[in-house]
């Protein structure tokens, strides 16, 4: 959570806490073991309820800006009493269920049911409801679940918080409830700042070149939460062009006079980032895209291609691994021929760092087996599941995308040429066959394809 948000939620939070009557526990941000006990006191308050609904509420900001308090020690101590005192009681639910098994009148037998049910729903939860009651709550919980997301890499004890947390987020943020809203540069600076700071494939690299990425032949569209309408949940830029990219430092350069074009037939989407860290594992993604083709259509009918400029991370990695493998080699014997009369070093060796890049016969040799080994790496590799290993590739598929094409130094900056040498892929949206192309990724794990992309293969 960024220092500003950090303090925008004290902030709203600070007029219901002011209506907290009990004492304000001063905690230190570690959470000494001597602190425990008062703090789960704190909590058995917040779930007790006295007092009403106004004086639950200021309990409940109050608990919550002691979290925001802690470091990261303190709060998986925190996250941890939670779900150790604050869980479900399994002795009382075990002894629920035997009832059940009696003989029991109908109407005694709904009510066994309901109190079951009850058990069932661990306190912590009710806690949880609590927060999110609270101005800004709901953006409380998205970063709670950031925060437990990443200490549970450590403490395993605490993916059960992170399992419960997912379906309630999952069930929030149906899409719903979600709202698209097209940005521009006209939208208020704070959510611009927004857009800068969680921008997380191209960064903006000042507000020039965000003026350029919300220009006339560009667009911005974000999806927003209604408890959330300051915070972008996910958003994509898209270039609108006369034909399909394949370079995105071109497409990005600010220094270039940009073409009015008063009928573009081609949408390239070049960028797309989650916003908020928390919402992992709850698609939204696959929603805009649909979304804003739908209103790129509306307000621009002479578009008839839709496409992206994607990144391929991992590629490098794959590469390296790959190569490290005895009797494998990424070139056909008339290749290594050509490599070695423009260089006498090997492939991996070439690969170690950029030198490769200002030498043309050297940039000729490597150009077809590493597009070559892109398709390979796309189509091929996959997860156990059966969806393809690269993230971005597997997000476009099942969407129902095409394997479209490969682009040879697409993208040429340091974090290009790092996770994948330079190389960027087209996925294209043929409005016809998405339906058929997501089932067939979905049910099959087949990759829909071009010709360009099946002569590699």
């Amino acid at each position: 959570m960024s220092n500003r948000l950090f303090s925008n939620i004290l902030n709203a939070w600070k007029g219901v806490s002011t209506q907290f009557s009990g004492k304000t526990l001063e905690l230190s941000p570690y959470l000494h073991a001597n602190e425990i006990e008062p703090l789960k006191v704190k909590i058995t308050a917040c779930l007790d309820g006295k007092g009403g609904d106004v004086s639950t509420r200021a309990r409940a900001a109050d608990l919550g800006k002691t979290y925001l308090g802690l470091n990261d020690e303190g709060r998986h101590k925190f996250l941890k009493l939670m779900i150790t005192d604050f869980s479900i009681d399994h002795d009382k639910v075990r002894t629920t269920a035997e009832a059940l098994f009696t003989d029991l009148t109908d109407e005694r037998r709904n009510e066994v049911e309901d109190q079951l049910r009850e058990q069932l729903t661990p306190p912590y939860r009710t806690l949880l409801r609590q927060f999110n009651a609270l101005p800004q709550g709901t953006k409380f919980l998205v970063d709670l679940r950031s925060d437990v997301m990443r200490l549970s890499k450590e403490h395993p004890e605490l993916k059960p918080l992170n399992e419960v947390l997912h379906k309630q987020l999952y069930s929030w943020f149906d899409i719903g409830f979600l709202e698209l809203k097209k940005l521009n540069w006209n939208s208020s600076a704070a959510l611009l700042e927004k857009l800068i700071e969680y921008e997380a494939v191209h960064r903006v690299e000042s507000w020039v070149d965000l003026h350029h990425r919300l220009g006339d032949n560009r667009r911005c569209f974000a999806f927003f939460h209604p408890n959330m309408p300051n915070e972008p949940l996910i958003f994509v830029w898209v270039a609108l062009v006369d034909e399909i990219s394949d370079n995105v430092i071109t497409l990005l350069d600010s220094s270039q006079q940009e073409i009015e074009r008063d009928n573009p037939s081609t949408a390239i989407f070049y960028s797309i980032s989650s916003a908020q860290k928390g919402l992992a594992g709850v698609s939204l993604g696959n929603f805009l895209i649909k979304r804003v083709v739908d209103e790129l259509k509306r307000e621009c009918p002479s578009l008839t291609n839709f496409a992206t400029l994607s990144p391929i991370p991992g590629f490098s990695s794959w590469v390296k691994k790959l190569s490290a493998q005895e009797n494998h080699s990424l070139l056909t014997e008339d290749e290594s021929e050509a490599l070695q009369k423009a260089t006498d070093k090997s492939i991996s060796e070439l690969l170690e760092n950029t030198d490769w890049l200002s030498n043309e016969h050297i940039c000729s040799a490597l150009q077809e087996p590493l597009q070559r080994a892109v398709a390979k790496y796309i189509v091929t590799e996959k997860k156990p599941n059966g969806n393809a290993a690269n993230p971005v590739a597997h997000f476009h598929l099942s969407n129902g995308a095409i394997f479209e094409r490969v682009n040879w130094l697409g993208d040429t900056s340091e974090h290009g040429l790092s996770q994948s040498y330079g190389m960027m892929i087209n996925y294209l949206y043929d409005l016809s066959s998405i339906d058929k192309n997501h089932e067939e990724y979905i049910e099959h794990s087949n990759v829909a394809q071009s010709k360009k992309i099946q002569k590699y293969l």
